[in-house]
């Protein structure tokens, strides 16, 4: 822990904290805690810097509790920031970015030492062997494989690290796993096997600038990694389907994540729209708490496998309308959606399913934003890959849902991230 730092308990809170004239800074942390875990090197970076204007100090939150419950703080870690003993800026918790540390922390001191504080900050040089960008199936596995070769490798993640699997309900057909995971735990399991394997994480991280040509990434605007091998990871996100009102409500009625959402819809009508796996088997996870479910589909058959139909149809509270598509988000008190327009594709007739919300799942998109114009792409928009996960950059290789391939499963980002690694091992020995 940097000597900028200071470890406090409950009883010394009064003292340290809401007693001290000027600013403090509190860090309520937890052991087991990746989210803590990502934050530790950004908080005591910064303690260096502000550290004699701003007083920093750590609380370990489980030997804490009655003082968490007292300050409201929830989940770790949990970031607040004091001044003369009042709580003052918009408090942190989860996956927190440095960016916005800094953007609290210039709150608590003077714009013109904030200035100062920032022409203070000297860039990072690190290099490594391998860099993977991404820390879903693909990465870890990526990550897993090269640091058991011995080589220097360092995994980067804009979020916490999973991938889709953190939002995903249950994964009933990982091998190994004869009973259906919780996705976060087995997000948790992949990560926990990639650190003892000595991958080095760089999590809730922000990609400032990419140079694939060079092999360069710059982190947070502070770290310039040099990788003599990149792979390219990034995983997909839900794809949006284009109906009025989606982007508009958009967290507000509309949803794309089931494990995120559904337990907002306690006893409520709620619509799904799509028919594939994803579709069906979110839609039985929404049954638990939704008192019914219309699953809107576009095809008269539904796509998703037939273990998740036979429990879809077996369900009382799912029903389907097929061969209909949505049309219109409806708002009528403009705050949130409370119904939506369908169309039937044969008659194209029109009619309102009032509703509590709308789950959207139809199909995903390759995050590939970082890397406008650098690779050969298929004509879906998915990045082009050789046997071995080459892509047209030398040096460069992609794994997971971002490659052109015909079939996007947990097993087969598992498979590319581990392709990809034998193979860059195997040129960096030659």
């Amino acid at each position: 822990m940097s000597a900028k730092v200071r470890e406090i308990d409950a009883e010394s809170f009064q003292v340290e904290v809401l007693a001290q004239e000027g600013p403090v800074v509190v860090d309520f942390y937890s052991t087991e805690c990746a989210p803590c875990e990502a934050l530790a090197p950004k908080y005591e970076a910064l303690a260096e810097l502000y550290g004699a204007d701003v007083k920093f100090v750590k609380i370990f939150r489980q030997q804490s509790r009655e003082l968490s419950e007292l300050l409201a703080v929830r989940t770790s870690p949990t970031v607040l920031f004091f001044r003369n003993g009042q709580e003052v800026s918009t408090r942190q918790s989860g996956g927190i970015r440095r960016s916005a540390l800094v953007a609290s922390l210039d709150t608590l001191v003077s714009p013109d030492r904030a200035a100062e504080i920032h022409a203070a900050v000297r860039p990072v040089e690190t290099r490594c062997d391998v860099l993977i960008l991404g820390a879903g199936p693909a990465g870890i596995t990526a990550g897993i494989y090269s640091a058991q070769a011995k080589l220097d490798t360092i995994m980067v993640d804009i979020a916490l690290g999973g991938g889709n699997l953190t939002v995903t309900h249950q994964v009933s057909n990982f091998p190994g796993f004869p009973k259906p995971q919780q996705g976060f735990m087995l997000a948790h399991y992949l990560l926990e096997h990639a650190k003892e394997a000595g991958v080095k994480g760089r999590f809730a991280a922000e990609i400032t600038r990419v140079d694939l040509a060079a092999h360069e990434v710059v982190l947070d605007g502070v770290e310039t990694i040099h990788a003599k091998r990149i792979i390219i990871a990034t995983g997909s996100s839900p794809r949006t389907i284009g109906v009025s009102g989606e982007v508009e409500y958009k967290g507000k009625g509309v949803s794309y994540c089931a494990t995120c959402d559904a337990k907002y819809y306690e006893n409520q009508h709620v619509i799904v729209i799509g028919g594939g796996n994803s579709a069906i088997e979110e839609a039985l996870f929404i049954a638990r708490f939704a008192s019914k479910i219309t699953v809107v589909h576009q095809f008269a058959e539904l796509q998703a496998n037939k273990q998740a139909q036979s429990l879809a149809f077996a369900n009382p509270r799912i029903e389907f309308l097929f061969r209909h598509e949505p049309r219109e988000f409806v708002a009528s008190d403009g705050r949130a959606i409370d119904a939506v327009v369908v169309e039937d594709l044969e008659t194209h007739e029109r009619k309102t399913l009032p509703c509590g919300g709308v789950f959207v799942f139809a199909g995903m998109r390759p995050n590939l934003e970082l890397f406008e114009g650098a690779f050969e792409l298929d004509r879906f928009g998915y990045v082009k890959v050789d046997e071995e996960m080459h892509t047209n950059l030398p040096g460069v290789f992609a794994a997971g849902d971002i490659v052109s391939k015909r079939y996007r499963q947990m097993t087969t980002a598992v498979a590319d991230g581990t392709i990809a690694s034998i193979a860059l091992a195997r040129e960096l020995a030659a």
